[in-house]
């Protein structure tokens, strides 16, 4: 049996979101990975003219072209990666689903408003260049378009109506200290999708980038573990 595995990054972001857990998971299986740039995003981010439905295509050609060379497909989206990840889950009724800090609906100010102080803070130490934070959306504030914002919106609310059409197997994922996507996200997110299979899990010192954070050793295994039990993991 042939799988395949598709990996959707998030909103103003790039593969390099998701890499991490690529590069693991060929390391541990022999399947077919694809972690494919959307439209206007990735080290060349330019959003401007760049709408929703592209990006929702993008994914779903890619999946379209791994259906036709693999007897099961699963998804992992990251962000705004994991609303499409359901979409697509749920018009082609895929196997299994992963949901890292996926964007469902919270957006959590409190935590967003500490992170912003952390980098004041490092700022007044002088100290901002090595704030992990400061960089990796440093250059998305200056290049995210007011236009494509509305098109994140636009894009998370058609997707989301498709969480209650999920029926596959899904783990969902979580930072306890992500400041974009809040946990009580993904308590909807399990509320919503009516899978009788499910998994929820929060790492306890990871913010949104999750992939990246301190709990990635964790974050690894759980996917693993959900996707490709150990038993059949070749050694």
């Amino acid at each position: 049996m042939t799988i395949g595995c598709l990996c959707i990054h998030g909103y103003t972001g790039s593969p390099e979101e998701v890499q991490p857990l690529v590069d693991f998971l060929k390391k541990r299986t022999d399947w077919e990975i694809a972690n494919p740039t959307l439209p206007g995003h990735g080290e060349d981010l330019d959003l401007e003219g760049h709408y929703y439905q592209e990006w929702i295509a993008t994914a779903e050609l890619t999946l379209l072209d791994m259906m036709t060379r693999n007897d099961k497909v699963y998804i992992i989206g990251f962000s705004m990666g994991g609303m499409i990840a359901a979409y697509l889950t749920a018009k082609y009724r895929l196997d299994r689903l992963v949901l890292l800090s996926a964007a469902g609906k919270y957006v959590s100010l409190p935590q967003m408003y500490k992170d912003v102080a952390e980098m004041v803070f490092d700022a007044w130490k002088g100290v901002l260049s090595s704030n992990e934070l400061f960089l990796q959306y440093k250059k998305k504030l200056k290049d995210t378009y007011l236009f494509s914002t509305f098109e994140f919106m636009k894009c998370v609310q058609f997707t989301r109506p498709y969480l209650r059409h999920v029926r596959c197997p899904v783990l969902i994922i979580q930072g306890e200290l992500d400041g974009m996507v809040p946990k009580k996200a993904a308590l909807y997110l399990e509320k919503e999708i009516p899978s009788v299979e499910k998994e929820l899990v929060f790492l306890k010192k990871s913010k949104h980038l999750i992939c990246h954070g301190d709990d990635q050793e964790e974050l690894f295994d759980e996917v693993l573990d959900f996707v490709h039990p150990r038993s059949t993991v070749p050694s």
